[in-house]
C-alpha cells in the first residue's frame, strides 16, 4: 500500500467513526440502550477512531521514513484491526448475534500486530 493510499484510508475510516458514532448516539441510541448494547457500540467507536488516528500517523511516517517496510504491514494491520474488531462489534450490536463477538478478538490482535511492527519498524531490532 502506498502512503498516499494509507492516508486516504485513515480519512475515510476516520470520517466513518464520527459518521458512526453520531449515528449511535442519535438514532440508535434507544436501541442500543434497549439491548444493553450502547457500551459496546461505543467500544466499537473508540477503537475504531483510534485506529484511524494511528493509520494517519502512519501513513505519515512512511512518507517520512519510505525505507521502513514494516510501516505499510503496520498499515495493513490496522485495517484489518478496524474492520474485524469494530466491524465485528458494529454488527453484534446491530443484530444481536451473539456469534460475531467470537471474532473480535482476532481484530485486538491485528491492533497489537500493528502497534508491535510499527515498534519494529523503529526499534533497534530492525532497521529497515
Amino acid at each position: 500500500m502506498k502512503t498516499e493510499r494509507i492516508l486516504q484510508v485513515s480519512a475515510i475510516f476516520g470520517a466513518l467513526a464520527v459518521i458512526f458514532g453520531a449515528f449511535g448516539a442519535h438514532a440508535l441510541e434507544p436501541f442500543l440502550v434497549e439491548t444493553g448494547r450502547l457500551d459496546t457500540y461505543e467500544t466499537a467507536v473508540d477503537y475504531h477512531f483510534y485506529h484511524s488516528l494511528a493509520l494517519l500517523m502512519v501513513g505519515i511516517l512512511t512518507r517520512l521514513y519510505p525505507d521502513k517496510k514494516r510501516l505499510v504491514l503496520s498499515a495493513w494491520f490496522f485495517v484489518a484491526g478496524i474492520l474485524i474488531f469494530s466491524g465485528s462489534l458494529y454488527a453484534l450490536c446491530l443484530s444481536q448475534i451473539s456469534l460475531l463477538g467470537a471474532i473480535t478478538p482476532l481484530g485486538g490482535l491485528a491492533f497489537i500486530l500493528g502497534w508491535v511492527l510499527l515498534l519494529f519498524s523503529f526499534g533497534k531490532v530492525n532497521q529497515r
